[in-house]
């Protein structure tokens, strides 16, 4: 059994390194600085050191595997955020389609089921579309709002505001990528599957921004409110940190094209996870404020 994993010291990819681990799998991780995965496990992986986006280095690396999780590595602030998602998963695609890869995993969201309009979500979308070509199995892992999110704006919750562009009353998903690993790793462990499917990952419990601030208030022992932003209001504040027109929109689109969006895979025993906001927020976020 041999499975790939991109992104292993990530808040998803470390899980399921983890979990893969513990039952007993040599899994082989591909890692740009191999320093950075935990200690108790470099040992227990088979390392091949190199960059996704050098399409040479993970076509080499996923070869001969049965099972491979992509995470698209392309950071939001890329230039064509949609462009470099595609050209970065055509190697492992061209791996599945060439049979050196029989199975592929890939870690989407929730929005890539428009195909189109949703900012750099398009890119997962059309990361969707090459993986469904190439004969292989399939699964797309639609997520929901990462929890870790917050911690983009560890300042804002500071002063006792979480600031967002989504419409405040309407619920989401909300998931804990802990949870999102778990959901990976009895995957790829699972041999039963096949063809295309698609699953979601909803987290506990869909919550409005509002909903959101009262649960990290309680959680962090300070008054937590929400301040709304307008699209433009973001699209300012990236251009004034010299973001390139393509990032501005490809992050701008993810909130705006997904405002309102009723997700495809509806809340049910197979999309629903059990870490809730709260506990996350007082075991993760708590320390980080303290004081």
């Amino acid at each position: 059994m041999t499975i790939v994993v991109t992104t292993p010291t990530g808040h998803v990819g470390s899980r399921v390194v983890q979990l893969l681990v513990q039952a007993g799998v040599r899994p082989r991780v591909l890692v740009r600085d191999p320093a950075r995965l935990a200690a108790d496990v470099r040992d227990r992986v088979d390392v091949h050191r190199g960059d996704l986006t050098d399409a040479a280095f993970v076509r080499a690396a996923v070869a001969g595997a049965r099972s491979v999780f992509w995470v698209d590595p392309t950071p939001h602030t890329a230039a064509d955020p949609v462009g470099t998602s595609q050209r970065t998963a055509s190697a492992v695609a061209e791996a599945a389609r060439d049979g050196d890869v029989a199975r592929l995993v890939l870690l989407s969201s929730v929005g890539a089921e428009k195909r189109n309009g949703a900012g750099h979500i398009d890119g997962l979308a059309r990361i969707e579309e090459q993986f469904d070509a190439t004969g292989a199995a399939v699964l797309h892992l639609r997520c929901g709002y990462f929890f870790t999110n917050l911690l983009l704006d560890l300042d804002g919750l500071r002063a006792g505001v979480v600031t967002s562009a989504a419409d405040p009353a309407r619920p989401r998903p909300w998931v804990a990528p802990r949870d999102i690993g778990d959901v990976v790793a009895a995957r790829l462990l699972n041999d039963t599957w096949g063809g295309r499917v698609v699953q979601a990952v909803h987290g506990p419990e869909d919550l409005s921004d509002v909903r959101v601030a009262d649960i990290l208030g309680d959680a962090l022992g300070r008054p937590i409110r929400t301040e709304t932003v307008t699209d433009d209001d973001v699209r300012d504040s990236l251009r004034s940190v010299g973001l390139p027109p393509g990032a501005v929109e490809g992050i701008v689109g993810m909130t705006a094209g997904t405002r309102g969006l009723v997700p495809e895979q509806p809340r049910d025993a197979t999309t629903t996870t059990p870490t809730t906001l709260a506990g996350w927020a007082y075991d993760t976020l708590r320390p980080l404020l303290a004081g």
